[in-house]
């Protein structure tokens, strides 16, 4: 296929074909710059377009319809990519996957990076799973899980100490944990064990020392911020709201709702609370010792914005009680007044509550009856002054 013509020769050579002398033709000039003189009249018709001297859809007109209809072909990419996601994903009898999907997406024709921008994923490591779709690690793992069934069909009674030990003699090695992890994840138990709870789980060791004692109190903003975590049911299923608040003004000074409790939560808490907070360095920020405020992510940003960390007992919600009291009324006043069919619903009204109402509206008696808004406006602008 030749090459379209420079847009700058094609106005030279109009230019010339306009103000061309007397007795010369088109066809000559057509000539002398080597281009077809068809070429050449269609060139002169579409600048007369261009000029609005004659009906026709311009250069600019043509650019834009080229670019809608890109952008058009675009969105109907990336609706049949959501449609087929929903459709992929809703397969319960299927391994939540999302390669496989991007694979058979691009052999109909859509981009894989088309895809990739809207399942949220990295492109990389989709072409690496291509190069080898089941890496050792995968393989090694199910050949360990088909020695453990293999075990745990023969004795249904076995519990994972023994299926580890069939395995082994099966020449399939592995630790004891890991043969615990795969029998944990597969739903493989004993015929005559339970299922452990997590509620049995046993917590991590405290990253911080308890620097408030249950004593919640502060002189100024910004010197003692409580967090903590409340989830709640919705048709969706469950919803997170990682919540800071500052014990000078009870104010909610920065939160974070996700569908997942991980980390990311409480550090998206804590970013938030920075953000719309001048002057934290040297603040106290205690929480429980959830998993969450002991990763090192969580830890990692308290030392970057310069907060101190304080962590409670195991088992004792009096040491966060401030915080417990704030979700107490959170759980009366919104999450248990109906039924929340999705996270969006949910969503919104957590906030509204705390905006709104919690901050604007409620006046609370160990404030001398003012909201938290008020409070903080009137016992921080006086010292401000006299400063």
């Amino acid at each position: 296929m030749p090459k379209p013509y420079p847009r700058e020769f094609r106005d030279d050579v109009v230019r010339v074909a306009r103000d061309r002398d007397p007795g010369v033709t088109v066809e000559q000039i057509a000539k002398d710059f080597g281009v077809h003189p068809m070429t050449l009249f269609k060139w002169l018709r579409q600048a007369e377009i261009d000029e609005g001297t004659k009906p026709g859809v311009s250069r600019g007109e043509s650019a834009e319809l080229r670019e809608a209809r890109r952008r058009i072909k675009l969105l109907e990419q990336e609706n049949e990519v959501l449609r087929r996601a929903a459709a992929y994903l809703s397969q319960a009898h299927l391994p939540k996957r999302l390669y496989p999907l991007v694979k058979r997406l691009a052999a109909d024709g859509i981009p894989v990076v088309v895809t990739c921008r809207v399942l949220k994923i990295a492109r990389q490591p989709y072409y690496r799973w291509l190069d080898q779709p089941v890496t050792t690690a995968e393989l090694e793992q199910a050949y360990r899980a088909n020695a453990l069934f293999g075990a745990h069909r023969d004795d249904p009674e076995f519990g994972y100490r023994f299926l580890v030990d069939e395995a082994r003699a099966a020449g399939v090695s592995m630790a004891d944990r890991t043969a615990w992890r795969i029998c944990s994840a597969m739903g493989w138990w004993s015929a005559f064990g339970k299922k452990r709870s997590k509620n049995g789980k046993k917590p991590g060791p405290p990253v911080h020392d308890d620097l408030v004692r249950r004593d919640f109190t502060a002189q100024a903003p910004n010197r003692l911020w409580l967090a903590d975590i409340t989830e709640h049911r919705t048709g969706e299923g469950k919803l997170y709201l990682c919540a800071v608040k500052d014990v000078y003004s009870n104010r909610i000074v920065g939160y974070s709702i996700d569908s997942r409790m991980k980390s990311r939560l409480a550090v998206a808490a804590l970013n938030s609370a920075v953000a719309r907070r001048d002057g934290v360095a040297g603040c106290v920020l205690h929480t429980d010792r959830g998993t969450q405020f002991r990763s090192r992510k969580f830890v990692h940003a308290l030392g970057r914005d310069g907060l101190v960390g304080s962590m409670g007992r195991v088992g004792a919600a009096g040491d966060n009680a401030a915080m417990e009291s704030f979700f107490a009324l959170l759980q009366k006043n919104v999450l248990d007044r109906r039924t929340w069919s999705t996270r969006d619903e949910l969503r919104v009204a957590i906030v509204s509550w705390i905006e709104r109402t919690y901050h604007r509206r409620r006046r609370q008696t160990a404030l001398g009856r003012l909201t938290p808004i008020e409070y903080e406006t009137i016992m921080t602008t006086p010292a401000s002054q006299a400063a």
